[in-house]
């Protein structure tokens, strides 16, 4: 585990593997951290950002040995870009721009300087927890080398002047167990769908919750029956894996609220007999990845013993071609009653997650928060790196995206327009299970807000950013576990009392 620590001394005098410099693009000429590198290194800094072409542009890195000159083995400038203004997402990349050198150079230990920056707590939370993010590999079905663990063991962060002290240990304790919480969603999602099944997903989640304390019930497929989960009993009759209805819950006495998190549980989805291309497969192994944060958020908040009661659902099954699949016409009835027809069964994730929403709802929640690697429409509105978020309820909507923000998670709200709502209109049964293609994203959202009433609701949309075709500082190549950390801060506000008012 990194051990992360903090300092207001010379960070030139210190002894480390790898000293990184955090560097903008103005500070290059006028920064006086460069400056007395560059005069401890004889002039060697100058020559090589010259010879480099180094701009300071965000995530440009430049390395070179001091050969004694330093303290410190070796010397690192990390570029920030601009940076009139430092976000919550500049700087988990800067934590993770230095662990992913470290791990590159084989640095035991490392230390990062921020210019200029007083650091409060919310900024040495994101430097360790982009740190231990950048350190995260999945390296299970590796062999040799390639399978070695990271090397670095500790990261010190140094600042002119920084919070020290409780406040600090307490804000590393956050961005360890975020960075934990991130790294076991990542685990789900990389995990091949041969490995991760229904039932392997239902048995990992209860390994996580047994030692945080945090309760889980399983439903097979007859209890699900019972219930009426028509429609997410249809998307998994195809398979031959059996399907398991995952339901955690943290419920600490004296609980402030009450919230239901809801995750697409689709283990592998073929499309059905909607059958998907040889390409658009490749990667549904990830579309179980709302479940993997809503776990992995459920589990955390035991283990912090936040006082909030928290419940996580998943509806996990496959989407799978066969003679028992469920047919494009078929009338299906959900656990809420309503029927719904089916023109699409590759839209099969918002069957699953309406009757875990209708689940959910007599749970009487306060408020409840569905993720989903939904629509590739919400990709081709808002690109691979945000989420779409939508609401039928402003202050919770407003409470989310604010908590993103600060978890340094890109999101976008999107509009419920009802006119679209006549694009679901069925002459069958209460609903089709698809719209038209233009609007695709927001239809799948209105679609889902027939399931939860006046209830205030958020839904995100993460097919996006649940993975990722290239690693980028704090963000791993494949599963990202996208949200987690939107959760916990989320979670973690709703936890907190409220603010005394004057």
């Amino acid at each position: 585990m990194l051990k992360v620590q903090v300092s207001s001394s010379n960070p030139f005098e210190a002894a480390v593997d790898l000293l990184v410099v955090g560097c903008a693009e103005g500070e290059l000429s006028s920064g006086e951290l460069v400056a007395a590198a560059d005069r401890a290194l004889e002039g060697a800094l100058r020559q090589a950002i010259t010879d480099e072409r180094f701009k300071g542009k965000a995530g440009q890195v430049l390395s070179l040995h001091t050969f004694g000159r330093l303290p410190a083995r070796r010397l690192a400038l990390v570029g920030r870009g601009k940076a009139e203004t430092t976000t919550a997402r500049d700087l988990l990349a800067l934590g993770g721009h230095a662990s992913r050198l470290a791990k590159k150079t084989g640095a035991r230990s490392a230390a990062l300087i921020v210019p200029g920056a007083a650091l409060a707590t919310a900024d040495l939370e994101a430097l360790a927890e982009g740190a231990a993010l950048g350190l995260y590999q999945f390296t299970k079905y590796l062999k040799g080398e390639r399978a070695t663990p990271t090397a670095l063991e500790t990261l010190t962060l140094f600042a002119p002047a920084a919070t020290d002290g409780p406040a600090a240990a307490a804000a590393f304790e956050r961005a360890a167990a975020t960075a934990r919480a991130v790294s076991r969603a990542r685990d789900l999602v990389n995990e091949p769908a041969g490995a991760l099944t229904p039932s392997r997903f239902a048995a990992t989640a209860a390994e996580w919750a047994g030692p945080a304390g945090v309760s889980i019930e399983v439903l097979d497929r007859e209890a699900c029956r019972k219930l009426g989960m028509g429609l997410y009993l249809a998307v998994a009759q195809g398979s031959v894996e059996e399907p398991r209805f995952i339901h955690l819950a943290w419920k600490p006495a004296g609980a402030r609220r009450r919230i239901v998190l809801v995750g697409k549980g689709v283990t592998f989805d073929s499309g059905g007999l909607s059958l998907k291309t040889n390409e658009g497969m490749l990667d549904m192994k990830t579309d179980m990845a709302g479940a993997a944060a809503a776990i992995a958020a459920a589990v955390a908040v035991g283990e912090e013993k936040l006082p909030i009661e928290v419940h996580a659902l998943a509806a996990c099954t496959e989407n799978m071609p066969s003679g028992s699949s469920y047919k494009l016409g078929d009338v299906l009835t959900s656990m809420a009653g309503k029927t719904v027809e089916i023109n699409n069964t590759d839209a099969e994730g918002r069957l699953t997650l309406a009757d875990a929403l209708t689940f959910g709802l007599r749970l009487e929640p306060d408020a409840i928060i569905d993720l989903a690697t939904l629509t590739g429409a919400c990709v081709v509105a808002l690109g691979p790196h945000v989420a779409g978020v939508m609401s039928n309820d402003d202050a919770l909507a407003t409470e989310w995206l604010a908590s993103a923000n600060a978890a340094g998670e890109d999101m976008w709200r999107l509009p419920l327009p009802a006119r679209l709502i006549e694009h679901l209109e069925s002459d069958l049964a209460d609903m089709k299970n698809t719209g038209q293609r233009w609007g695709g994203a927001l239809t799948a959202g209105l679609f889902l807000k027939e399931f939860v009433g006046d209830k205030p609701w958020v839904h995100v949309d993460i097919a996006g950013p649940s993975s990722a075709d290239k690693e980028h500082a704090h963000v791993s190549k494949g599963g990202t576990g996208f949200a987690v950390a939107t959760l916990l801060a989320f979670l973690r506000r709703a936890a907190s009392p409220p603010e005394p008012r004057n």
